[in-house]
C-alpha cells in the first residue's frame, strides 16, 4: 500500500532494481527516473514490469528536472512514502590510478550527482513527504575506509553518508527517517567500472566473517526493511549489508601473512 520513487535503476543487475523488486513484491506502487533518453529503452520495460504509472527522464544534476519529477508525481500518485536514491557517477579516469591525480572537474562531477543530488531530490520531496517517510541512499564501504581504486567515488560516498546524516536532522521532527545502505560487492555494472573490480570482489570474500560476498536479493531485503515501517525508529544510519566486511581491522589472513597462525595454540 506504500507509494515512492526510485532514481538510479538502470538495469535488472543492479542494486535499485534489487530494491525495487523487493518493494513491488510486497505491494508498493514505484514511480521510476531513468538518466536521459539514452537509458529510456533500458528501465521503461523494467518499470512496466512492476506496473508503473510514472516513468520520466530526470538529469539529477538539473534541479528544474527534479522539480517536474515531484510535480508529475503529485498528479499521479500524490503523497510519498519513500524514496530510494540510487545515483551515482565518476569519470572512469578517475577510478584507476593514484587518487591526488583527480581533476577538479572529476571531483565536481563525482560529488555533485552523488551527493549533492540528495539534497536538490529531498528539498524538492519534502511537500509531499508522508509522516513516517523514509529517504534511502545507497553508499560503501571505499566512503568509510580505504578501498584500492575507489578514489574520488570514496570522497562522493563520505559526503552522502554525512548528508544523511544531516537531513536527518531536519526532517527528524516531521517524522521523516533518512538513512545510507552500504552494500558490499556484488557483481552490477557499476562496480565493474571500479579498476580491479574482481580483485575486490576476492578480497571481501576472503577477508569478510561471513565468508563471502553478498546476493542482490539480500541487499533488496535490507532496501525494503529501511523503506518500511519495520525501521520506523531507524535514522541518520548507514546500514551494512557486507558479510560483515566493515567490522574487520585486522583479519586471521593478514596475520597469517607476517607469520602468525590465530587458530594454533600458542
Amino acid at each position: 500500500g506504500k507509494k515512492g520513487i526510485i532514481f538510479g535503476v538502470s538495469n535488472k543487475r543492479g542494486i535499485a532494481y534489487a530494491i525495487a523488486q523487493s518493494l513491488y513484491d510486497q505491494g508498493a506502487e514505484i514511480g521510476f527516473t531513468y538518466a536521459g533518453e539514452i537509458m529510456e529503452p533500458r528501465v521503461r520495460p523494467l518499470a512496466e514490469e512492476m506496473n508503473s504509472k510514472l516513468i520520466m527522464s530526470c538529469d539529477v544534476t538539473n534541479e528544474s528536472e527534479i522539480e517536474a519529477v515531484f510535480k508529475e508525481y503529485k498528479k499521479v500518485y500524490g503523497k510519498i512514502d519513500f524514496i530510494v536514491h540510487a545515483v551515482a557517477f565518476a569519470n572512469k579516469e578517475d577510478l584507476t590510478g593514484d587518487f591526488l591525480n583527480v581533476s577538479k572537474e572529476g571531483w565536481d562531477l563525482a560529488l555533485n550527482v552523488s551527493a549533492y543530488s540528495l539534497v536538490a531530490i529531498t528539498r524538492a520531496a519534502k511537500p509531499l513527504l508522508n509522516e513516517n517517510g523514509s529517504i534511502v541512499t545507497v553508499s560503501y564501504l571505499g566512503g568509510e575506509k580505504f578501498v584500492p581504486n575507489y578514489n574520488i567515488m570514496a570522497v562522493a560516498k563520505a559526503a552522502l553518508e554525512c548528508t544523511t546524516r544531516y537531513l536527518a536532522s531536519d526532517l527528524g521532527p516531521l517524522g521523516i527517517r533518512v538513512n545510507a545502505l552500504s552494500a558490499g560487492p556484488v557483481r552490477t555494472l557499476s562496480f565493474k567500472g571500479i579498476s580491479g573490480a574482481d580483485i575486490l570482489y576476492k578480497i571481501n570474500a576472503a577477508r569478510a566473517p561471513m565468508k563471502r560476498n553478498i546476493t542482490l536479493e539480500e541487499v533488496g531485503g535490507a532496501g525494503l526493511y529501511l523503506c518500511s515501517d519495520l525501521s520506523s525508529g531507524v535514522s541518520g544510519e548507514t546500514h551494512h549489508v557486507d558479510c560483515g566486511m566493515h567490522s574487520i581491522g585486522i583479519s586471521k589472513e593478514d596475520a597469517r601473512i607476517v607469520g602468525y597462525d590465530p587458530d594454533q595454540d600458542a
